[in-house]
């Protein structure tokens, strides 16, 4: 029987993209499938706000950052947490992430054109001791041109390659089955979509028009996880992280199903840390949605008074932008699936920003001119759009009346005005003077010492209830599905192992499908702008590995 191509990619976004674009610089003939139209080619990197993580970097030293190999390592062990047999290869794919993260990942990318915005934001930052939890130091580097950015060098070398004639893009094409033909997976099977002139990120028709069978000498799967998949993230709900929320939003569009990753258990791959996730707790309802419960995250700087959903504060140190597992863990054992920020206008203008490519025109679109409109003040234009159409954002001149639109929106008169009020208060006392025993606010002092997050990320600490800086916001704020930590476990070479530990002959996998490197690269806990890095890593991995293999 004749092979179709050397290689065969199941899955267009950015590790398959960038397994493809290495194959084809090999000098390997590959088929790349993806279920969706090729309007949606990139995937979900195309709507991300093209973060990336990256160690010791010229924008990290232009910032008088002190970054190093040691310390980003120091940080990624305490995050991680790993503690199973399983996580052996999951953190040797970590050791090697690290050292591309510190070494020629930016070097790699500026040769292929991806550049960066000149301010390090500062993600997970932790709130524990030194061998804790999250990032020392700023190290979240945005793409300039965000997701879209990232996905348009990979794409261009792709579509190349594809003139060339070494890459067929064979689009609605949805795979149901690996088979095997001597010991070795070689045939991937499945059904062919009616064309579909379905908008990037909606819906597209699930409707037959035949099958098809396809052999090659390898194949690499990256399919992404399990995020639009809300029956599936319940069912993998890990019991420390309480029940699973009712109600959740999307961060993701609904074709990232997981289907993939049980097809691949069912041809002999072996599937890991199913219970390691990544979901957010600022999730708001997408005023404009685009796929199914649309969420959008709340990229928020330390400043808003979080709060649960009867008006208690969170506990030190669930801070916006400190911990997200750790702030998911605690409204888990709440009995509630929502909470609050409260705010003020001041804060709203300084400190709001939202995730996703759509949500930042000014970045995605390269405007030099827009982007310093970020450090002249006002609300953000997309933000200002959420003030005026969301469904979670209220806003009032007193606290009296802000507590009664809160209790309006959920039904229930959860939230003490007393209470609340009794608690801002207390807050702002210590706003009035430069000492403090409120841990937030010496974390709000301490970023603006920051020159980063002083000029566009930092309000300058005030008075909640001072009028002059109103008037007060509140946020409605949900869990947001999105990463997909667990995946199939692959050694360092990209290749699936099976349940006795060896290798799945003819099967890679990469990106989210992989858990970002041998099957949950992060452990427990991400330190952010490492999911995009982790599929460039593992997808060039994979590429490389498998070219080498069907030489």
């Amino acid at each position: 029987m004749a092979y179709d191509a050397d290689v065969i990619v199941i899955g267009a976004g950015l590790a398959g993209l960038a397994a493809t674009a290495e194959l084809a610089e090999a000098g390997r003939k590959v088929i790349l499938l993806d279920q969706e139209p090729e309007q949606s080619l990139g995937g979900q990197a195309h709507w991300s706000f093209g973060g990336l993580f990256l160690v010791d970097s010229p924008e990290q030293r232009r910032l008088r950052i002190r970054d190093s190999h040691d310390l980003a390592w120091q940080d990624w062990l305490g995050t991680a947490g790993f503690d199973r047999p399983e996580d052996h290869w999951p953190r040797k794919w970590a050791e090697a992430y690290v050292d591309f993260a510190a070494g020629e990942k930016r070097s790699w990318l500026h040769r292929q054109g991806v550049r960066f915005f000149p301010v390090v934001g500062w993600a997970e930052r932790g709130g524990y001791d030194a061998t804790g939890h999250g990032n020392s130091v700023p190290r979240f580097h945005v793409t300039w041109g965000t997701g879209p950015g990232l996905v348009a060098p990979f794409a261009r070398r792709v579509r190349a390659a594809a003139a060339r004639g070494l890459v067929d893009l064979r689009f609605r094409h949805r795979v149901t089955g690996l088979t095997r033909t001597g010991g070795a997976v070689d045939t991937v099977s499945g059904d062919l979509l009616v064309p579909s002139d379905a908008e990037r990120g909606t819906p597209s028709s699930r409707e037959t028009a035949g099958t098809f069978a396809l052999r090659a000498q390898a194949v690499i799967v990256t399919s992404g996880g399990i995020g639009g998949n809300h029956d599936l993230v319940r069912a993998n709900w890990p019991e420390r992280l309480g029940t699973p929320p009712r109600h959740m939003l999307s961060g993701v569009p609904a074709h990232v199903d997981g289907a993939m990753l049980g097809i691949a258990e069912e041809a002999g791959a072996r599937l890991i840390n199913r219970d390691r996730m990544w979901h957010y707790t600022e999730g708001i309802d997408n005023w404009n949605p685009i796929w199914p419960q649309h969420g959008i995250r709340i990229l928020s700087g330390p400043s808003p008074l979080w709060l649960d959903a009867t008006g208690k504060r969170l506990p030190v140190p669930l801070f916006p932008g400190f911990d997200t597992l750790g702030t998911l863990d605690h409204i888990m054992r709440t009995g509630h699936d929502h909470t609050w920020f409260v705010l003020t206008r001041k804060i709203i203008e300084k400190e709001f920003t939202l995730s996703g490519s759509e949500q930042n025109p000014d970045l995605t679109g390269k405007s030099v001119r827009d982007v310093l409109g970020r450090a002249r003040g006002g609300v953000p234009g997309p933000v200002q759009a959420f003030l005026d159409h969301g469904a979670d954002f209220l806003t009032a001149r007193t606290l009296p009346a802000l507590v009664r639109q809160m209790n309006d929106l959920t039904g229930e008169p959860l939230i003490d005005e007393a209470a609340l009020h009794r608690e801002i208060v207390a807050r702002d006392r210590e706003i009035a003077h430069p000492f403090t025993k409120d841990l937030q606010v010496t974390a709000m002092r301490g970023a603006r010492k920051y020159l980063g997050d002083r000029l566009i990320r930092t309000a300058s600490p005030h008075r909640l209830l001072d009028p002059k800086a109103g008037p007060l916001i509140a946020v409605r704020l949900h869990i947001l599905t999105r990463k997909t930590l667990g995946g199939l476990e692959t050694d360092l070479s990209s290749r699936v192992l099976t349940p006795d530990g060896t290798p799945l002959p003819g099967v890679y996998a990469a990106g989210e499908a992989a858990g970002f490197g041998g099957g949950g690269v992060h452990g427990y806990r991400s330190l952010e702008g490492t999911f995009l890095g982790g599929c460039l890593f593992s997808g060039r991995t994979a590429g490389r590995a498998a070219a080498r293999e069907v030489a």
